[in-house]
């Protein structure tokens, strides 16, 4: 995994630790949900953040999600696709480009796992998120059946 994030010029950051009372992952079987994490980008979509920053934003949100999986599993090596992907915008009432944020992030998953990284998504703007960030996203990934 980190191999493919290389080739795609990008690396994980380091792990940001949990803002509450949760874990940052927790896998049951051959599923792994990853807890909703917010991105660093500040601001609303739509008026303070444009289109191309809010998906930067979003792809930027996985890598710190990917970075915390790594933390609390110890390795990548064990995740073979993606589930589903939640994203929400904060955006502006006029903001109706929400997809193709979320697509900074959808993006980045198909480019880590190829065809196993399709997945079902919601993209939903939302008047605020926590921290006044731009992008919350919440994954479900799949194991390998060996997975840890």
């Amino acid at each position: 995994m980190e191999d493919r994030l290389e080739a795609l010029g990008l690396s994980l950051p380091e792990a940001p630790p949990p803002v509450g009372n949760y874990l940052g992952c927790k896998k049951l079987g051959a599923l792994l949900f990853a807890s909703g994490r917010v991105s660093n980008c500040r601001g609303e979509v739509g008026t303070e953040i444009s289109l191309e920053k809010a998906r930067v934003a979003a792809r930027d949100t996985v890598l710190t999600i990917l970075a915390i999986i790594k933390q609390d599993m110890k390795d990548l090596d064990g995740m073979e696709g993606v589930l589903k992907l939640t994203g929400f915008i904060r955006s502006s009432s006029g903001f109706m480009d929400h997809p193709k944020v979320i697509d900074g992030a959808s993006d980045l998953l198909i480019a880590l796992f190829q065809e196993n990284g399709r997945h079902a998504r919601t993209a939903t703007g939302v008047a605020q998120l926590p921290f006044g960030a731009s992008v919350q996203l919440d994954i479900i990934f799949m194991l390998s059946p060996n997975g840890k």
